[in-house]
């Protein structure tokens, strides 16, 4: 991997270095698509936090939005899950 790459993947993991913010992602995968509502009684946690870290993950690149009317939906963003997949998997393989 090169610098470019690497200082992407940096971004994307400190994106994820919060235990709700991985359970996000988690139910997101789980789900496919939540509106940020929803999440606000599965983490207990107020609206305007839950907010900040659908921000953070989708400033990051890890999560895309869809409007329907006056709610925002958020969904896995695969390019951004495909970086740390790579980054993963080169961690893990033994050479």
């Amino acid at each position: 991997m090169g610098n470019d790459d690497l200082t992407r993947a940096a971004a994307l993991f400190r994106a994820m270095g919060h235990p709700i913010r991985l359970g996000m992602l988690e139910r997101l995968r789980r789900e496919g698509e939540i509106c940020a509502c929803d999440f606000t009684d599965h983490f207990g946690v107020s609206q305007p936090t839950i907010s900040g870290h659908l921000r953070t993950l989708r400033d990051a690149g890890l999560v895309r939005t869809r409007r329907d009317g006056t709610q925002i939906c958020y969904s896995l963003a695969p390019d951004g899950l495909e970086v740390v997949r790579r980054m993963s998997d080169a961690l893990c393989t033994a050479e």
